[in-house]
């Protein structure tokens, strides 16, 4: 089925261009937001998918290839259902066309094949290509997600600034939605990135951003990161940036090291004070940095209400941001063989080297330079008396034969031996020993306890150690500790009665005389009136 492609607005300088299934879905929403100024084409393979949108522009991708049915999650049979139709889409990017939006999902195959080809033809064109890209969740599988980083790579190189939605990081921000909710959100996601950068351009403000500043900030300047939010009530401005800079736009949101900072400030009924500005602008300085180029404007928009909204786009990183993806090591496999021994079929019959100092010829030495005739070092130095030749005779050593007698030797060392024994005197002691029996000096302790008391003994002492750690996990757990004695955590009872108070010291002395030992009983270290 062949659609024809009405005329687009004249005046409309930018195209956003739908790819795939995602792309498309996220066309369709930005359609149905009515954003101003843009003109909107899907493409893809599947025909189903075309009919069911509403955007008037529509681009059958592949028909021949793959007969109006999608790509089947491969990108070569995306790739090349583009190709197929590429110079229907040169003609359509080629009037008056100064801004392209390239919208896709990586992972698929439409998407991830289609999407760099179209974006590489708008670029050929000296159109400013700008690539909006959404990264699978993880519950879309393992081989979605390896498809979505090439997908990004090949994008990488067709496009003047890409934008990276991680759906898994909006997953993180918005909690467990359904599935319906989770794409909605994502298709939002995209349609807001499109969306801010698009009407920067085309809304007219008292300090106007037109599309020349978007060209400076984004021609060229690879991945970019982006924000936008809005906020109302008191200190709005401080909100909207702090949200923009927190928005699930960013897939890493520091945007320290930046280039080029595109900054637009949009408000409604309520007109933004200067003190609102200022605020606004130093925290995106003190972000950015102090050598980046902060390109500022501002405009109106009635929809706005009492609220702000603030874009911000960063581009020119030193080193890319995040994309999503952490890029796995690269393994070197090496294939282990059976070590095969050198087979020699020649035989060697001459050295294979030659020795390098046969035949070399002597070093000469280099004759001494001649001193220099300096005045201030003329001496007259007497030579000094040599010292007379020794002459030293030779003395050619004389070898003298040895006999070694080894029988007469051994005879030797026997006679010694039994001298040495009958000098020895041995004393046997085994006679004298007693046997001593040693006793242990405590038996040890039979402890006959059955298994169903071991069992509770056991379960007592792990109830001890889980009662004393839930006491620990709490934030009194040790102050309880140190104000409790340690008898009363024992159950120690201990005998509170109050003692008498009466002296039960006796009156009575033991003394002892010649009559024998008697008791007294006026004893006048305990007597009452002592004088």
């Amino acid at each position: 089925m062949d659609f024809e492609l009405p005329k687009g607005d004249p005046n409309s300088i930018i195209k956003v261009i739908g790819v795939g299934g995602g792309g498309g879905n996220a066309v369709n929403h930005m359609y149905d937001m009515g954003i101003k100024g843009v003109d909107f084409v899907v493409c893809n393979t599947d025909l189903q998918a075309l009919e069911i949108s509403p955007v008037p522009h529509k681009i059958q991708l592949g028909p021949s290839l793959t007969e109006g049915r999608g790509a089947g999650s491969l990108p070569e049979i995306g790739k090349n259902a583009a190709v197929e139709n590429i110079e229907e889409i040169r003609e359509y990017l080629s009037k008056d066309t100064k801004m392209v939006f390239v919208t896709a999902g990586m992972g698929g195959g439409t998407g991830t094949g289609a999407a760099p080809v179209i974006a590489q033809v708008a670029k050929e064109l000296g159109i400013l290509t700008v690539g909006i890209v959404t990264v699978p969740f993880n519950f879309e599988g393992r081989k979605r997600r390896m498809q979505a980083e090439e997908g990004l790579e090949a994008m990488r190189s067709s496009v003047d600034t890409l934008l990276v939605i991680n759906n898994e990081r909006l997953r993180e921000i918005t909690g467990n939605l359904s599935i319906t909710d989770a794409f909605s959100q994502a298709d939002d996601i995209l349609a807001t990135a499109a969306r801010g950068i698009a009407e920067v351009i085309a809304v007219t403000g008292a300090i106007n951003v037109d599309f020349n500043d978007v060209n400076t900030v984004m021609k060229d300047s690879g991945v970019a990161i982006m924000g936008s939010a809005h906020a109302e009530g008191d200190n709005r401005a401080l909100k909207a940036v702090e949200k923009a800079l927190e928005s699930p736009l960013l897939n890493d949101n520091d945007i320290s090291g930046a280039e080029y900072v595109l900054l637009n400030i949009t408000y409604g009924d309520r007109e933004v004070l200067m003190d609102e500005i200022t605020d606004i602008t130093d925290y995106i300085q003190d972000a950015a940095g102090s050598t980046a180029d902060v390109i500022f404007g501002h405009a109106k928009d009635d929809d706005l209400g009492d609220k702000i909204n603030v874009t911000v786009i960063a581009t020119g990183f030193a080193s890319s941001p995040l994309t999503g993806f952490e890029k796995a090591p690269k393994r070197n496999v090496t294939t282990l063989e059976e070590d095969k021994g050198t087979e020699i079929k020649k035989p060697m019959d001459s050295p294979t080297q030659k020795n390098p100092w046969a035949g070399a010829k002597e070093i000469e030495k280099p004759a001494p330079a001649p001193a220099e005739d300096e005045p201030f070092l003329k001496s007259n130095v007497e030579e000094e008396p040599k010292a007379d030749a020794w002459n030293v005779k030779q003395v050619s050593p004389t070898q003298k034969e040895m006999n070694f007698d080894w029988e007469a030797k051994a005879a030797e060392k026997q006679q010694a031996e039994a001298k040495k024994e009958e000098e020895v005197k041995r004393y046997v002691l085994e006679d004298d020993m007693e046997d001593v029996e040693l006793e242990s000096s405590a038996a040890p302790v039979k402890q006959n306890l059955s298994a169903e008391e071991q069992q509770r003994r056991s379960q007592e002492r792990l109830e001890r150690i889980q009662q004393y750690t839930q006491k620990l996990k709490k934030a009194d757990g040790i102050q309880e500790f140190e104000n409790e004695p340690a008898y009363v955590r024992r159950n120690v009872q201990l005998d509170k009665s109050v003692p008498s108070n009466q002296d039960n010291s006796s009156r009575f002395s033991v003394n002892k005389d010649e009559n024998g030992t008697s008791l007294n009983g006026n004893n006048s270290f305990l007597h009452d009136n002592v004088d």
